[in-house]
């Protein structure tokens, strides 16, 4: 009984963590040793223009770009001897709209015992970007974005979209309220005649969907 009422806590706590990661606006990831990522918020999904599903599985490495390979040889000696500092990497990478930014990863060792092989808590810092030539940042949608509009535009709610897109209520609000301040959109409705006026969303078309032109 005890042992029961335990996992039970175990599940409520782990689910309370995952929700609040979730929420968490800086782009953050957990990664196994060897840099593969195990776990990605929206927000960090959102800088590779994808989903936090579509993360699992990739190189933190290849979606972001370390600046000196001489960074990344001393991080990987030092988790081979176990060390469990704080390291940083100078990152570049192209965000969804085509420019390249430029910041800095930030990975923690963290495990239940010294022993016990760490996995990597991976969070992103974002210095600035450099404009991509031609490319008019208002029109440029991630594939998420794109398709959380079309379930809006057919008028969807909140929940629905999370269900279509894989991702949580909250990871559904946050691309949301990106669009909202990039569009200067005072609501979902502007939001979606703003899609169709773009060029986001194909016109005379029902049930709405994703431009040709748009990634998806």
């Amino acid at each position: 009984m005890l042992v029961d009422l335990a996992r039970q806590e175990a599940v409520v706590w782990r689910n309370r963590a995952l929700l609040l990661f979730d929420r968490v606006a800086m782009p953050v990831a957990v990664c196994d040793v060897y840099g593969a990522v195990l776990l990605a918020n929206p927000a960090m999904a959102a800088e590779c223009g994808t989903t936090p599903g579509q993360l699992r599985g990739r190189d933190v490495l290849e979606l972001f770009s370390p600046r000196e390979a001489t960074q990344v040889e001393r991080i990987a000696e030092a988790l081979r001897l176990r060390h469990r500092s704080r390291y940083q990497v100078s990152v570049r990478w192209r965000s969804p709209g085509g420019a390249e930014r430029y910041g800095e990863l930030t990975a923690d060792p963290v495990s239940d015992t010294v022993e016990e092989t760490p996995a990597l808590l991976v969070m992103l810092r974002v210095d600035g970007e450099h404009e991509a030539r031609g490319a008019p940042p208002a029109e440029r949608v991630t594939p998420s974005e794109a398709r959380i509009l079309a379930l809006l535009a057919a008028g969807a709610t909140t929940a629905r979209a999370a269900r279509e897109t894989g991702l949580t209520t909250d990871g559904v609000t946050y691309h949301l309220r990106r669009l909202s301040a990039r569009w200067q959109a005072a609501n979902r409705t502007e939001l979606v005649a703003r899609a169709y006026a773009l060029g986001v969303l194909a016109p005379g078309v029902w049930p709405p969907e994703v431009s040709a032109a748009e990634p998806g």
